[in-house]
């Protein structure tokens, strides 16, 4: 818990003491002038500096019980607002993840009017209006294969679009400008433990926090490892970050067979419909409804994040 305080104790000493830099530049110090501590003072500080604080945790299922739709905390605002200083761009937003995120039945129909259907959620179109273009992107920080790892890993970006050294995450903040990014990173690596999954993701998260980037959290619709531990993990990092989380998970459950295809039996692929809204029969598969609740989530936080 201390060396999150000290980090984002550091984001924020960033955005008081830095200029705002053009979307590609790197921010510049400005010389500050301060009166010297007393020792009264400096005592002080270092007491405040070192003291406890309790750290937010979930009990072992609490985040099976989570909303879908997440809430937007004063946390995220001061992120947004300091991306916006540093000239991120409200419109645009990323997708980061793995194969069910870099495909075509996730999000992209959004850009095309007919191919989906809102029905009784046709208070969404605003936010599809909003950030027209995102939906359909591809994104540099999404691909077949990638993990928690690779999307910090300099190898995996895009040779031909990527700079020497620059990481998936990186290049698609650089080249998108996004103020929010949607991760959602299903699967593990070699097999390892959660505990492994979550340093990973804490440094994705900690990377957008400190580049102004809002990050939604999702948890994923399987439970391949067998003991859902990466969905409590994930779910722990939104709580002690305390940023957004959309909970895949728990709209998937009340769906056949959890939202996931029976052809494949994999536990893991979801079922296939067209993201129309409005058609009962479409609404008992798995995709329509990663679509549709994501979109919601997008809402949310967008709502949240604009308010005054």
């Amino acid at each position: 818990m201390k060396a999150r305080q000290l980090f984002l104790l550091s984001v924020m000493l960033l955005a008081a003491c830095t200029t705002a830099p053009t979307a590609t530049s790197q921010p510049e110090s400005q010389p500050t002038s301060t009166p010297e501590a007393t020792e009264t003072e400096t005592t002080i500080a270092a007491t405040e500096e070192t003291a406890p604080t309790p750290r937010p945790t979930l009990g072992p299922d609490e985040w099976m019980t989570l909303p879908i739709v997440p809430e937007v905390t004063d946390t995220a605002r001061e992120i947004y607002a300091r991306g916006l200083a540093m000239g991120r761009d409200p419109t645009h937003f990323s997708k980061v993840g793995d194969c069910q995120t870099n495909t075509g039945f996730y999000l992209v129909d959004f850009d095309t009017e007919s191919a989906y259907s809102l029905g009784e959620y046709a208070y969404l179109q605003d936010t599809i209006d909003y950030y027209e273009g995102s939906f359909s992107r591809t994104s540099l920080a999404m691909r077949d294969g990638y993990n928690v790892a690779a999307i910090l890993t300099p190898l995996r970006a895009d040779p031909k679009k990527c700079e020497k050294g620059e990481n998936p995450i990186a290049c698609e903040f650089r080249l998108h400008n996004p103020s929010i990014a949607i991760i959602s990173l299903e699967t593990n690596f070699n097999d390892r433990p959660a505990d492994d999954y979550g340093k990973y993701m804490r440094q994705i998260i900690e990377y957008s926090i400190e580049q102004g980037v809002v990050p939604i959290l999702a948890t994923k619709g399987d439970n391949v490892e067998g003991d859902n531990s990466i969905n409590a993990e994930i779910a722990e990092i939104a709580v002690e970050y305390d940023i957004p989380l959309w909970n895949l998970w728990a709209a998937l459950q009340p769906l056949p067979n959890q939202g996931h295809d029976t052809d494949l039996n994999d536990g893991f692929h979801l079922s296939f419909s067209r993201n129309f809204f409005d058609k009962p029969k479409n609404m008992l598969s798995g995709w329509p409804w990663r679509n549709l609740t994501a979109l919601q989530a997008l809402d949310v936080v967008r709502r949240g994040l604009q308010e005054k």
